[in-house]
């Protein structure tokens, strides 16, 4: 298993936001940690994570999550 940091942007959060946070509640037993913020000024949000997975899983969860409108997804593999 990998540890991964995720950095993940919601562009037009009040409309994508409900489901940014389906999949990660779906995948919630690999996320260590969640940090979020939001830009009341502009609607956006950043969210970032700590998860335990394997090449498999991040790249499924990053695929998941950019298939939102308006999502953007970087990770990096700290192990």
């Amino acid at each position: 298993m990998s540890l991964y940091i995720v950095g993940i942007s919601v562009d037009n959060r009040s409309e994508f936001g409900v489901k940014v946070q389906e999949v990660l509640t779906k995948h919630g037993e690999n996320i260590i940690a969640r940090f979020g913020i939001h830009d009341s000024q502009n609607g956006s949000g950043i969210i970032t994570l700590n998860v335990r997975g394997d090449k498999k899983f991040m790249e499924e969860l990053a695929e998941e999550l950019t298939a939102i409108p308006t999502v953007t997804v970087k990770y990096v593999d700290l192990k």
